[in-house]
């Protein structure tokens, strides 16, 4: 049996199969969970607390700690950050070509 050895698009999900604008935005959607979440372990909040800072109920925090990507947008997730007081910023860059 032999593995073949792809190399990264630098995005897992692109290299999952997602279309280029999916992909993107999963990306971007996983780094804001994965901000939020990191804030809420740092801050040693419960998920109550944690939905009573954001302004949501504790069972959409459940959500978030357990990576249920579907259910979040990008203005959401914005959203949440801003309430726990943590600025968004972005960069742009030009696409890495994709290998095949």
């Amino acid at each position: 049996m032999s593995e073949r050895i792809h190399r990264s698009s630098g995005n897992v999900f692109r290299d999952l199969g997602f279309r280029p604008a999916e992909a993107a935005s999963l990306a971007v959607r996983s780094r804001m969970m994965l901000a939020l979440r990191e804030h809420i372990r740092r801050k040693g909040w419960t998920q109550a607390e944690a939905a009573r800072v954001m302004g949501v109920t504790q069972p959409r925090i459940s959500n978030l700690v357990q990576g249920r990507i579907d259910r979040f947008s990008v203005d959401c997730l914005i959203g949440l950050l801003q309430a726990c007081g943590l600025q968004v910023r972005f960069t742009l860059q030009r696409a890495r070509r994709r290998v095949a």
